[in-house]
């Protein structure tokens, strides 16, 4: 069957970190047919040349009159960012309730739940419009941890960043999509809502799970995964980052699954922490400490962010990278994955079966 057309909502976001829903929805997506985005700020330009200078065929809308013109049958309107608490912005509101006055279903992975919103919410059930709130769907997930990771033999690749909405994703994508092209039968698990509306199959959502919840929640999705697919490889995702003071994630994972295989995410040229000028961002030598320590492992390799950077200074600077901490350092959008998998399979020839 095919996916159900879908518009994405990032207006004034796009070109920001905020907009990383967007982002990874035009880079991939399964569930819906991406066909447009809303910003009024980049109007008329191809989404994907903006996000990476790689045109995708999605074009950029001032608004949601001009974006239905030219697709009426629009069945879904994601709101594609990921704010400071999960909050709506006020500006969007008007835009989310003209879409549910005009029958689209509303997909939403904020915090705030449109649901459950006292205007929004009842509306849309008076037009009997479809709301999907992503993190409403595992906030009450109950699952402890029961050990059972233990029977996982599949190679576990985690990549974790420097910093939150850095590209940790989109690398892990590329990394399974890498080695399934190789032949090597690999399984990402999603843990955030970007990855549940790409259409991931295992998939949860880290920060709607009670804490204690969380070591079990992301055992049980791994072990499904593992026992139903037999796959050689998983790759899992971090969140957040381990030392992001607002935004913390991935320990879990990282302690959790003890993978074979850590890749760091990291943007040189990002001064500051995500969202917070106020926290510089910690030296790499930190992070590389720290994830040894939790995993018993060193990192396996860098992958770089090309942020604030030219592609010449990307360049230098994973060679400068490379030579001083003697781990190979990648530049997935400008060279591809891969270097990183001929390593993977180098290290791990057992998972080519």
């Amino acid at each position: 069957m095919e996916a159900p057309k879908a518009l994405i909502l990032a207006e004034g976001l796009f070109r920001s970190t905020d907009g990383k829903t967007a982002h990874g929805l035009v880079r991939k997506s399964l569930r819906y047919r991406i066909v447009g985005v809303i910003d009024s700020t980049l109007a008329g330009r191809d989404a994907g040349e903006v996000l990476d200078g790689r045109p995708r065929g999605i074009r950029i809308y001032r608004n949601l009159d001009e974006a239905l013109a030219e697709h009426p049958d629009t069945k879904y309107l994601i709101i594609g960012v990921a704010t400071p608490g999960g909050r709506l912005p006020d500006l969007y509101r008007e835009i989310v309730r003209s879409a549910i006055l005009r029958g689209i279903g509303i997909v939403n992975g904020l915090h705030e739940f449109i649901s459950d919103d006292p205007e929004l919410g009842p509306l849309a059930r008076q037009m009997g419009v479809e709301v999907i709130d992503v993190r409403k769907i595992f906030y009450n997930t109950r699952i402890f941890y029961t050990g059972k990771i233990k029977d996982v033999k599949a190679l576990k690749v985690v990549v974790v960043g420097t910093d939150s909405a850095i590209g940790k994703r989109t690398v892990a994508h590329m990394v399974a999509d890498e080695l399934n092209a190789r032949g090597v039968k690999t399984v990402f698990i999603g843990t955030g809502q970007t990855a549940w509306m790409q259409g991931a199959k295992y998939v949860f959502v880290l920060d709607s799970v009670v804490n204690d919840f969380i070591p079990g929640v992301l055992e049980d999705v791994v072990w499904r995964a593992y026992t139903e697919e037999k796959p050689r490889v998983l790759v899992v995702p971090g969140q957040g980052s381990l030392l992001h003071p607002v935004f913390p994630g991935s320990y879990e994972i990282l302690n959790l699954l003890k993978p074979e295989v850590v890749i760091l995410q990291h943007a040189p040229g990002r001064k500051t922490l995500d969202g917070f000028p106020e926290y510089p961002m910690p030296p790499l030598e930190k992070y590389l400490k720290l994830i040894e320590l939790i995993t018993d492992r060193p990192v396996f390799a860098i992958t770089i962010n090309t942020e604030n950077l030219t592609h010449d200074e990307a360049k230098r600077v994973a060679a400068e990278l490379e030579a001083k901490h003697g781990i190979p350092t990648v530049i997935p959008l400008l060279e591809g994955v891969g270097r990183l998998v001929d390593l993977i399979l180098e290290r791990f020839p057992e998972v080519k079966g």
